[in-house]
């Protein structure tokens, strides 16, 4: 919170993606678009917006210069994200243990100037350093974030029900910044557990 506080507008604009997306995802829904073909051009696009959003949460939460490249940390964050989506379908608990587990190749990538196979192994030796605390913190923010969103849709739309859609755009603009940057500090946390072994 202290750092989306410190980097509001920075944190703001991180939101503006995932919001375009949910856009996207009403308009296709509303049209009478191809299940199949809405649901995969939803899982791709979320994987490259996620992907770009991890690296750009990771530039603002990290004093850390960027040595590797952004390609190989957006193909990672591609990889990471592209499952997200169904796994999260199931149920909120295997998307956060595969990120928890994996997630870390973007920082790892632009970082630590690791190519798409180290990334990987670096990530998954960050989430080994300490895997609960990994899991709980990712756990923690994404139910703090989903409390909020929901909270804040209900006030907004006790305004009326025109306000459901504005209610819906505005909790995920300043709500979903704050996946990104605990995930972008949860790096740093990792590294320092890591250092610390």
């Amino acid at each position: 919170m202290r750092l989306y506080g410190r980097r509001f507008w920075g944190a703001v604009g991180l939101g503006v993606p995932p919001t375009l997306l949910g856009i996207l995802l009403a308009l296709l829904t509303a049209r009478d678009v191809q299940r199949t073909a809405r649901l995969f051009a939803f899982v791709v696009l979320f994987a490259l917006v996620g992907s770009l959003c991890l690296i750009v949460a990771n530039r603002i939460a990290s004093d850390r210069p960027q040595s590797g490249s952004s390609w190989v940390a957006l193909a990672a964050g591609i990889v990471v994200f592209l499952p997200l989506p169904v796994l999260v379908a199931i149920f909120y608990l295997p998307g956060l243990i595969w990120f928890a587990f994996l997630g870390f190749a973007v920082p790892a990538a632009l970082f630590e100037s690791r190519g798409l196979a180290g990334a990987f192994r670096r990530a998954i030796q960050l989430a080994r350093a300490d895997y609960a605390h990994a899991l709980g913190s990712l756990a923690a923010v994404t139910i703090v974030a989903l409390i909020s969103a929901g909270v804040l849709s209900y006030l907004l739309v006790q305004f009326g029900d025109q306000a459901r859609g504005a209610a819906a755009f505005i909790a995920v603009l300043l709500l979903s910044p704050l996946l990104f940057l605990a995930a972008a500090l949860l790096y740093e946390d990792q590294v320092a557990r890591l250092e610390e072994h």
